[in-house]
């Protein structure tokens, strides 16, 4: 996971997807799937950190982009 498309793809494969048709909220929406996904035992604690880390950049990007 490298990318917040990465991370969409991923959702898409359990069936989740994402398009609220606001950037910042789409990927505030993936950050609680994801977190949803990781408490229902079906991802690994390493891919659960990674696609943190990787949503956190997303936003932290989004916020510098808007200001």
């Amino acid at each position: 996971m490298r990318k917040f498309i990465d991370v969409l793809t991923l959702l898409k494969q359990f069936n989740i997807y994402i398009h609220l048709g606001d950037r910042l909220w789409d990927i505030e929406l993936a950050a609680i799937e994801i977190d949803n996904l990781y408490r229902a035992g079906l991802l690994t604690a390493d891919d659960y950190a990674q696609i943190k880390l990787v949503l956190r950049h997303e936003h932290e990007m989004e916020l510098a982009a808007r200001s």
